[in-house]
């Protein structure tokens, strides 16, 4: 399920200012669409012009599924839990909290933190990193419905899994923030 963006069309960046900006303040955009990780905007920006926002989409996924599994275990390990302690201390960024509160997870029961607090360390312990889906186009009952079965897969399934919901998350910040040009 999309969502609209937050900032009126007209006030979103143009791809084809995205296009011909430098770099560094194509950062201060668009640095923040792969949590804690600009390196991957960075290098898809090499790669310009974009002719539209998947186009641009593409080539950061591009960079993604190019990095070593190094590089991309800190990626998924940059993202917060689900209703953990950043969360409930509210030291989320802007981004995440939206996101998070979009999908139902600012107001649980006692019951449903627990519930995702007992499977946070269990997928902590199996995989050794957080759990990633893209909340915004998930539901609080989807989400630990998820968890389980996501405890079911390989560490290499887990993590193409892992990729391929921060690339859902990115994509909707994109969408967020950058506007095809008419």
């Amino acid at each position: 399920m999309s969502r609209q963006p937050k900032t009126p069309k007209s006030a979103l960046l143009p791809l084809s200012r995205l296009n011909s900006m430098p770099v560094a303040e194509a950062l201060e955009h668009c640095g923040g669409f792969f949590e804690h990780s600009p390196w991957i905007v960075e290098d898809a920006l090499q790669k310009r012009p974009f002719a539209s926002v998947h186009e641009f989409h593409a080539a950061c996924m591009r960079v993604v599924h190019n990095a070593d599994v190094a590089r991309q275990l800190e990626l998924i390990r940059a993202h917060p839990d689900l209703v953990g302690r950043l969360a409930r201390e509210g030291r989320l960024g802007l981004e995440s909290t939206q996101e998070q509160a979009s999908a139902g997870l600012s107001e649980l029961t006692e019951e449903e933190i627990k519930a995702f607090e007992t499977y946070n360390s269990a997928y902590h312990e199996r995989f050794g990193f957080p759990f990633v889906i893209c909340a915004r186009r998930n539901r609080k009952e989807a989400i630990l419905a998820a968890l389980p079965q996501r405890l079911e897969q390989t560490k290499t399934e887990e993590i193409r899994t892992a990729l391929a919901e921060i690339g859902d998350i990115a994509l909707l910040r994109m969408a967020d923030a950058v506007r095809e040009d008419t």
